[in-house]
């Protein structure tokens, strides 16, 4: 069973202790950033450049407020580890690989042959995603 796992190229994870967002506002140094639901990541924007990592909390599975923080922060450039905690099943994760999401600490450990079927379920998408994927109608028209 797996509690953690990163998607990451290099396959490290960073260890920084995040802070909450209202303490990251008064704070220069801090690295690592915690999301939690309702909370507005836009606030995060002009200090993408020295985040590292940026956990996005789903306190329940059917909060889907975390994958709109992960669309802003990876339209907005954010190329550091954004990892998704919380209320994280494993029928979700390909949704949430697809909005930027790129490693995981779920509140119950994840059966590793679920997920690696989770990840292959669809090796296609129609729409345009954070990930560098083509959709399949752009495979089909050049």
């Amino acid at each position: 069973m797996l509690e953690f796992f990163t998607l990451r190229h290099d396959q490290t994870a960073t260890e920084a202790p995040a802070v909450t967002l209202e303490a990251f506002a008064g704070q220069s140094n801090a690295a690592a950033v915690r999301i939690e639901a309702g909370e507005d990541a836009r606030e995060l924007l002009s200090h993408l450049d020295r985040l590292r990592l940026v956990e996005v909390n789903f306190p329940v599975f059917g909060d889907g407020r975390g994958y709109s923080a992960a669309r802003i922060l990876r339209e907005a450039g954010y190329e550091g580890e954004l990892r998704a905690i919380g209320d994280v099943l494993v029928d979700q994760i390909g949704y949430l690989v697809r909005c930027g999401f790129d490693s995981f600490e779920p509140d119950q450990p994840l059966d590793p042959i679920a997920l690696k079927a989770a990840l292959s379920r669809f090796p296609h998408h129609y729409q345009k995603t954070a990930e560098v994927d083509r959709p399949v109608w752009a495979l089909r028209h050049g």
